[in-house]
């Protein structure tokens, strides 16, 4: 049996109105899917929650939806978010993607002294992690900021514990490193070589760092994300006990 279609809509859903979609998903739902009048789907933000829909009318580059009756109430993500070094585009939009599956709230990506990349497609990254929150049925889509060096986000950083990803230090494992902890956390992940030395000094004279280790194996960047989102997850956030 499929699946029925999400769609994240940024304007105001209830039960009894007619709304208008953009251009982007009348193409989407009609040249795409193949959706007609009268099809069925479902509409969310996380502000409003889900939404029952049908398709009211639709033409190349208009669509209309008729909202029905809300089918979730508004269930945004616990407060985990990810601190990620900038990586080579296949890699950092694989990330995006799986990171929002496991519902980070907030992606931030920071620059390292060895990042081999200088700019990323923000709009792009938006659009994967929008995409990944209608597959995955989440409500809410992470925040992604604009990309900035380590230190600066570090030194704005309002002092929720920030989980480090340090191979190759001696290190709690990840489920010693958060006994006792709740949410909000984040974690940070490094680029492919690593943090350097004095990078990695500086950040354990911040008093919210709190090194851990992943395990015995040196891991991808984008695999270490993985590891750690679905670790913590497991343990203090929103796997424990199903949606």
């Amino acid at each position: 049996m499929s699946t029925i279609q999400r769609l994240h809509l940024d304007q105001p859903l209830a039960e009894g109105l007619d709304i208008a979609g953009d251009a982007a998903a009348a193409r989407y739902l009609g040249a795409v899917l193949r959706k007609s009048l009268g099809d069925s789907l479902l509409l969310f933000n996380a502000r409003d929650g889900e939404y029952a829909a049908t398709i009211s009318a639709l033409r190349k580059e208009h669509i209309r939806f008729a909202v029905g009756a809300q089918t979730r109430a508004p269930t945004p993500a616990g407060d985990v978010r990810l601190l990620l070094a900038a990586l080579k585009r296949d890699a950092m939009e694989w990330a995006v993607e799986k990171a929002t599956e496991l519902g980070i709230a907030r992606l931030q990506p920071v620059f390292t002294q060895r990042c081999v990349v200088t700019s990323l497609n923000l709009d792009r990254l938006r659009s994967i992690a929008r995409e990944a929150a209608e597959q995955s049925e989440r409500i809410d889509i992470p925040e992604i900021l604009p990309p900035a060096p380590l230190h600066r986000v570090l030194d704005a950083w309002d002092g929720s514990p920030i989980l480090v990803a340090a191979e190759r230090r001696d290190a709690p494992d990840l489920a010693t490193a958060l006994a006792g902890r709740g949410l909000p956390l984040g974690v940070l992940v490094g680029p492919e070589g690593g943090f350097t030395g004095p990078e990695l000094d500086d950040l354990m004279r911040r008093p919210f760092v709190v090194p851990a280790t992943l395990g015995p194996r040196i891991l991808r960047a984008e695999t270490a994300v993985v590891a750690a989102l679905a670790v913590m997850q497991a343990l203090v956030g929103d796997t424990r006990g199903g949606r």
